[in-house]
């Protein structure tokens, strides 16, 4: 067994618009904690996680990026070395979704097709204001060829499942035949540019 000093590390952009809830998915993952007050993140927050799951571990680094116009020239230098992107919608804002186009083309003018993508459907908790159904995001996935998944960071719907779908998709995984916890350890924390509690989503848009 590899010591996990020697583990592999996985980059992992989040991209989408501002307050889709990107750093709410980071959040509920990494803290099973979701926060009502929102506060934009300012440039690049990073944080790191390793999941150790039933046949294998995964190091997984996190790179939660702003949503806003002014940082979109930062961006690009962040995803030339990501394993993975994460585009994230509001299900509640259709722009957002019809935005995630414009996102992942972003990654593969930088990455080509060297790269995971993953579209996520945020914010699933509003129901009576979704505007973006279910199968809008599946075919929109088939479409763009990405992988696709819908969540809840207020609600914790399918935040597990999304980090569990990407581990799958890794390539050169490491097999722990001893570690079958599902539950993710070694938590470190650090923040480059920006508070290490920004962007959690406003009481009156639930992520």
């Amino acid at each position: 067994m590899a010591p996990v000093s020697a583990l592999a590390k996985y980059k992992l952009v989040f991209l989408g618009d501002q307050s889709v809830g990107k750093t709410s998915i980071i959040t509920r993952f990494m803290y099973d904690k979701f926060d009502n007050t929102y506060q934009a993140t300012i440039g690049i927050d990073f944080l790191s996680k390793t999941m150790y799951l039933e046949d294998r571990t995964v190091r997984l680094q996190l790179w939660d990026t702003a949503g806003q116009e002014r940082f979109r020239s930062l961006i690009p230098s962040y995803i030339r070395d990501s394993s993975v992107a994460v585009i994230v919608y509001d299900v509640a804002s259709r722009q957002t979704f019809l935005n995630t186009a414009k996102w992942i083309e972003e990654v593969r003018t930088e990455r080509g097709s060297d790269v995971i993508i993953v579209l996520v459907g945020n914010k699933t908790d509003l129901v009576e204001k979704r505007q973006v159904s279910i199968e809008e995001g599946e075919a929109k996935a088939r479409e763009l060829n990405v992988m696709f998944i819908e969540t809840s960071a207020k609600a914790g719907f399918n935040i597990k499942a999304l980090f569990r779908k990407i581990a799958a998709a890794l390539p050169g995984m490491e097999t722990l035949s001893a570690a079958k916890q599902e539950d993710m350890v070694d938590v470190n924390l650090k923040s480059s540019t920006a508070n290490p509690q920004s962007q959690p989503q406003s009481s009156g848009c639930a992520c």
